[in-house]
């Protein structure tokens, strides 16, 4: 899964959840039944997985391209400066 379908899959998930919510809200209290509303929710985050979690191809639209080994090498990783006189001043007035 790349970025984009990563992004793809949390706004979808949080979309899918939110609409379950709404209507198992609504069907429960219509119905004047918490274990209707209860169900209708697990089914929803059921239906929720189910469509966000395995790895579609429609979250692969926009693959990472990785650096050849080859490349690696005339590319070197940089190295991080050691500034010694990084000490912190004390503020005196």
């Amino acid at each position: 899964m790349d970025w984009q379908g990563q992004k793809l899959a949390e706004q979808l998930m949080q979309l899918m959840l939110i609409a379950v919510s709404v209507i198992a809200f609504a069907t429960g209290y219509l119905m004047a039944s918490f274990q209707m509303m209860i169900l209708i929710y697990a089914g929803g985050v059921v239906l929720t997985t189910l469509v966000t979690v395995p790895n579609w191809p429609f979250f692969n639209r926009h693959p990472l391209k990785w650096l050849d080994p080859s490349e690696l090498e005339k590319h070197p990783k940089p190295q991080p400066s050691l500034n010694i006189n990084s000490k912190k001043k004390s503020l005196k007035k």
